[in-house]
């Protein structure tokens, strides 16, 4: 467990870089040079990933059970992925709907994302993983709004073909992910 958690610390810390204002990361790039920052900063959030990756399966191994979840949380799961998907979809396709009227996909995808593991899946190295992303989530999500809004930036609508597109590639996502990918990185089956 304690690898889950470092892990944690070292990949959402350096994602939480540009919480409040970009002070601190400005000040990182300007002294290390915007080459060098991005280095660094690959690799020690890929040495996050890895910890929370190696530490979460280790945790898995020995589970301890905090509640058991009722059986219809699976099935509001896939529909929360279904949207945490079009979501994922909806920080990449340009000039879609989506992202207009959200202003950051990605940071909603993921919050989606912890919330729906964390409601069917009772383990205390799921209750850490999960609710470590979701706090993070939530915490960034309203300080990118508030950043936004003292900066005045300005989102443009969205037109009808990239929402659509969007909306096609995040459902086609869900469907890999649902029936073929999740098992295949995750280890647990979750069609057939």
């Amino acid at each position: 467990m304690l690898l889950l958690i470092l892990g944690l610390l070292v990949f959402l810390g350096t994602h939480s870089l540009r919480f409040g204002s970009d002070v601190r990361r400005d000040a990182l790039i300007a002294r290390l040079g915007a080459g060098r920052f991005k280095g660094l900063y690959s690799v020690v959030s890929a040495t996050g990933l890895v910890l929370v990756v190696l530490g979460f399966g280790m945790a898995r191994e020995t589970p301890v059970v905090l509640w058991m979840p009722p059986a219809g949380m699976r099935h509001l799961t896939f529909l929360l992925m279904l949207v945490s998907m079009v979501l994922l979809a909806a920080a990449y396709v340009p000039r879609n709907a989506i992202r207009a009227r959200v202003h950051h996909p990605m940071v909603l995808s993921v919050k989606v994302w912890a919330l729906a593991h964390l409601i069917c899946n009772g383990t205390l190295a799921h209750v850490v993983m999960f609710g470590a992303f979701l706090l993070w989530s939530v915490v960034l999500f309203r300080a990118s709004r508030r950043r936004d809004a003292l900066l005045d930036v300005q989102y443009v609508g969205g037109e009808t073909v990239p929402t659509l597109i969007t909306v096609g590639v995040g459902v086609f996502a869900w469907l890999v992910l649902l029936g073929w990918l999740h098992g295949i990185l995750i280890g647990v089956r979750l069609m057939g």
